[in-house]
């Protein structure tokens, strides 16, 4: 996970809180990044590389699909032709 993501979130949300908690800021940014470290871990999520590596698989079996089905479709008529 993109730490420097979780960071600059836990950044803003911390330059957010009233002037009058500023003093705890740094605590809260820290409790913020955990929180949302936590949070998106417990998330089912991919890398941007795993989904285009899933992606590049599906459009080649696509194609392959393609490929099979115009096979069959050439069969088929040649059967029927026959």
């Amino acid at each position: 996970m993109d730490t420097s993501f979780v960071s600059e979130l836990a950044r803003q949300l911390a330059a957010r809180v009233p002037p009058g908690v500023g003093a705890a800021a740094d605590d809260l940014e820290k409790n913020f990044a955990a929180a949302l470290q936590s949070a998106l871990g417990r998330l089912d999520l991919v890398t941007r590389e795993e989904f285009d590596v899933q992606r590049r698989v599906l459009e080649r079996t696509r194609e392959k699909l393609a490929e099979v089905e115009k096979q069959l479709a050439e069969h088929e008529a040649s059967r029927q032709s026959q």
